[in-house]
């Protein structure tokens, strides 16, 4: 490598006078253990569990500890997180008499021992402990397990997503975007009109960056048992271990794993078809994507389901591009496989 001042200057790379890293050419590293901080902090503390549903109140406290590292790299605009880090977080409960009288207070933690960028793509373990092992302490610990996991999940996701986006970065990657644009739509009087003809053919591509999902599962059971635990609420909440409220009506509305997920359900024939409209809570607006679940009996005790969902969109409102795969892959893990699990109708795929 040639000295500054000696050989071909167009492969020496010189000090500019502004400071700039121009175009983030160079690596560009920054720390991100304090944000993180603040945003598990922001996003864990004092979340409501549970509030008087079966006389149990639950919610999270504080997050007491962020141990380990995170960082953002950025070279050429391409962000490259990394982070392995553990998290502590308090909770308290109480279950209360139908009169109100308290029956019992405690205290627990919630222990997430790794949460590593070789594993963004998986929920990390979750460990939870109560400091009253007693039958009502149990009770509220199972509880807490039960709707404060997945609940504490959804938050690591945000924070996951954010690292992906840039983490406390990313407001001065935008910038960088828009200033880029600028000067060209500065130049020309046609500019507006340009920028007219971009609006007009993103809203008449609207339907591009969508994709369909379909998988074909088989069970051991009667296609009417399968029917029935995809559109009682009581079934959903035991298979995924999260709240679900679901309609049986055509044109009524459902929510299920928390309500991460919403939709109406557009057509329905018993033990056959279920056509729904599905909406997952980190989607852009205005995007609402169609399932369809086709039953079939080819015998007696064996059902073969066939999913379609279509419209999926490539990316969620954080501009993460693993929708398509997050779905395909709840479905087969969340929903299918935890209902053979859970039901004992098989461990079996038909593919």
């Amino acid at each position: 490598m040639a000295r500054f001042g000696e050989g071909d200057k167009r492969w020496i790379v010189e000090d500019r006078a502004d400071g700039a890293n121009v175009h983030n050419w160079h690596w560009a590293e920054t720390n991100c253990l304090e944000w993180s901080r603040n945003l598990f902090s922001k996003l864990l503390s004092d979340l409501t569990v549970l509030d008087g549903e079966g006389n149990l109140f639950i919610k999270t406290k504080n997050v007491d500890k962020v141990d380990g590292e995170a960082y953002v790299n950025v070279r050429k605009g391409k962000i490259i997180p990394g982070y392995e880090l553990s998290l502590s977080l308090s909770w308290e409960g109480e279950a209360k008499e139908s009169d109100g009288k308290s029956l019992l207070k405690v205290d627990g933690t919630v222990q997430i021992p790794y949460i590593s960028d070789e594993n963004a793509d998986e929920d990390p373990e979750l460990k939870f402990t109560v400091n009253d092992e007693g039958p009502i302490g149990k009770r509220l610990k199972e509880a807490m397990i039960s709707r404060g996991k997945p609940l504490i999940l959804d938050k690591i996701r945000i924070w996951v997503e954010s690292m992906a986006k840039g983490g406390p970065v990313k407001d001065d990657l935008e910038p960088k975007k828009v200033t880029q644009q600028n000067p060209a739509a500065s130049t020309s009087a046609a500019a507006p009109k340009k920028e007219a003809a971009v609006e007009k053919k993103v809203k008449s591509d609207s339907k591009k960056g969508r994709k369909t999902i379909t998988l074909t599962e088989k069970f051991s059971c009667r296609a009417r048992d399968l029917y029935e635990i995809l559109m009682d609420e009581n079934r959903w909440k035991g298979f995924t271990q999260s709240d679900a409220k679901i309609s049986k009506d055509v044109g009524g509305e459902f929510f299920i794993f928390n309500g991460s997920v919403t939709g109406t359900n557009v057509e329905l024939q018993e033990a056959k078809l279920i056509v729904q409209k599905w909406r997952f809570g980190n989607w852009p607006d205005g995007i609402h994507s169609t399932v369809r679940l086709v039953f079939e009996e080819p015998e007696p005790g064996v059902t073969i389901i066939k999913l379609t969902h279509s419209d999926v969109p490539e990316e969620d409102s954080y501009g993460n591009a693993t929708v398509v795969e997050n779905t395909e892959r709840g479905w087969r893990d969340l929903i299918f496989q935890r209902i053979r699990a859970v039901f004992g109708f098989g461990l079996k795929i038909f593919i």
